[in-house]
């Protein structure tokens, strides 16, 4: 399941094959080798990759070793060149780059003009959560939503049912991409393995580990711990703790929980019995309740 904002999101230029990559993400088998292998197995068209702001680039001319330059691209997408002025650079390829900076010369200053344009630094995005390596990653070529992680060391066991993809539109507004996990992984929709883009934000929740604690007439009563992804309910918890003994007062359960705002004891009173007779709902617990059977 995907949930778009305000835009929708293209499908990527390259489909993996789902299952292989899935189990490699989850078990973290795919590293930052083992994806540069993978690329250049399946020979990525880097030299498609379009310049944008922030990208470092590496300009010389030859003939004219004053217009050689190592030159950032400014946020409107240009650069500032000796003899030349400003220069729109957002959006072409190296290539591009080179043909456009030699049409200049060849109007303006020389003929057949010979210019070469390196990348030495790519524009990034960030990679952060339960995931190996997390951090930024330059975006060299088309790179979906798996390789990126891939790339990032894979999937800890810590993960989550979902993972939020923050993007920044034209208009300077940030979007937000909701997808489902194990629709991306076990379910191998390859239309929610999104092509990303500058500057986005791959966040992967950390499942943290949570407590409640059960005590009284319960044959092993303690800490009952579970993720916050999963909660637990009053009668899995007292489940857990080994459930009641034959001493129990079912009848007479209480759960002391702190008031979130007022850090009050609030104390809830619960028929167990009627519970387990499903007379009446069970009851979801919260982070540090402290259950008593008496």
């Amino acid at each position: 399941m995907i949930q778009k904002g305000m835009f929708m999101a293209a499908p990527p230029n390259k489909i993996w094959k789902p299952m292989v990559l899935a189990m490699a993400l989850l078990t973290g088998a795919i590293d930052a080798p083992g994806l540069l292998a993978i690329q250049q197995t399946q020979n990525l068209p880097v030299n498609d990759y379009q310049i944008g702001p922030k990208d470092l680039l590496e300009i010389a001319v030859f003939g004219l070793p004053e217009l050689n330059q190592t030159v950032r691209v400014a946020e409107d997408g240009s650069i500032t060149m000796p003899l030349l002025g400003k220069v729109m650079v957002a959006g072409l390829t190296a290539q591009d780059l080179e043909q456009k900076l030699a049409s200049i010369l060849d109007k303006q200053y020389t003929k057949a003009a010979h210019v070469t344009v390196f990348i030495r630094e790519y524009q990034k995005i960030s990679i952060l959560g339960a995931v190996g390596r997390p951090g930024q990653y330059e975006l060299v070529g088309p790179t979906t939503l798996l390789q990126a992680i891939a790339q990032a060391g894979g999937l800890t066991t810590q993960i989550t049912s979902e993972l939020y993809v923050y993007r920044t539109g034209p208009d300077g507004k940030q979007e937000r991409i909701v997808v489902k996990l194990s629709d991306v992984t076990r379910g191998g929709n390859q239309e929610l393995n999104i092509t990303l883009q500058p500057k986005d934000v791959v966040m992967i929740p950390i499942d943290e580990m949570l407590n409640v604690y059960v005590y009284g007439e319960v044959r092993t009563p303690g800490v009952i711990p579970y993720l916050s992804s999963k909660r637990i309910t009053l009668l899995q918890a007292v489940a857990q703790a080994g459930g009641p003994t034959e001493w129990a007062k079912k009848s007479r359960v209480m759960i002391k929980r702190k008031d979130k705002k007022t850090g009050k004891e609030i104390v809830i009173k619960v028929n167990l019995k009627s519970v387990i007779g499903g007379k009446i709902a069970d009851i979801m617990l919260e982070e540090g309740d402290v259950v008593i059977v008496p």
